[in-house]
């Protein structure tokens, strides 16, 4: 729920989704997160107050999501990504189904996920996205060891999380965007838990790319981490630059900041 310009982070990631088609939406919650229920759910006096004021385009904004459903599942203990995507299993049932964290920001426009969608459905497997990083910063990420099939796309034969420098197998870093088949829950339920006692969505992965079911899609276009300090101060500026509202005087003021320095 954290601000980013002007709306929370995770609105980012629905919105993203909702450009991708995507229109039923689970988010997994821990304790005192009924903020995120709340912004999501219909806020009818304040549309009929915006309505009565004339305020069109704040009342469009309030109803960009409204053609969307969701649902919550509460995680009852923080045991890990790989046990809060096991907890959306009821939902999912039988079908494909994308996994997104909201920290990684895409900027509007991108269109990794779409891209990603396509080829699950050319190819039938789970797909996970994939950026180069630095090799001062394979540390941060899960890895992945594979084989170029087609410009940018990647069978992937073993992952390794959070890898020493000299230790790394490539510089494909696995990152917040994953479409995964109903198999990954099979996987999750029989795992034992990993590092810190949790149950590691890696690990899952793992079982899938040594079944030969697994592609990486290579990402080139912007991302911010914005569960890092300075990640979340580039999104921001970012952002903040190319709001209609905000960007020009956003600009006039970093100019003026540049000047004084």
């Amino acid at each position: 729920m954290l601000p980013l310009v002007d709306k929370p982070l995770i609105q980012y990631a629905v919105e993203e989704a909702q450009a991708s088609g995507i229109e039923e939406f689970i988010i997994i919650t821990g304790k005192h997160k009924r903020a995120i229920e709340d912004h999501f759910d219909s806020f009818h006096e304040l549309e009929e107050v915006l309505q009565q004021k004339g305020k069109e385009a704040l009342l469009q904004e309030l109803n960009r999501l409204n053609n969307l459903s969701f649902a919550f599942i509460r995680q009852r203990a923080p045991l890990g990504l790989g046990h809060a995507v096991l907890c959306a299993r009821p939902f999912v049932k039988d079908e494909a189904f994308a996994v997104l964290l909201s920290d990684d920001v895409i900027p509007p426009g991108e269109s990794l996920l779409k891209d990603m969608i396509a080829l699950h459905r050319q190819r039938g497997v789970a797909v996970v996205a994939l950026q180069e990083v630095p090799q001062e910063e394979v540390h941060k990420y899960g890895v992945i060891r594979g084989s170029q099939v087609a410009p940018g796309l990647y069978r992937i034969e073993d992952l390794v999380e959070k890898p020493q420098e000299q230790e790394a197998p490539s510089r494909l870093a696995v990152i917040g965007r994953y479409i995964l088949l109903p198999r990954v829950f099979e996987v999750l339920k029989d795992l034992p838990p990993g590092a810190a006692g949790e149950i590691q969505l890696t690990d899952a992965l793992r079982v899938l790319a040594a079944e030969g079911a697994l592609y990486g899609l290579l990402y080139r276009g912007r991302r911010y981490d914005a569960g890092d300090k300075f990640g979340f101060l580039m999104a921001t500026v970012e952002m903040a630059l190319e709001s209609p509202e905000l960007g020009e005087r956003f600009r006039a003021f970093l100019q003026q900041v540049a000047l004084k320095r």
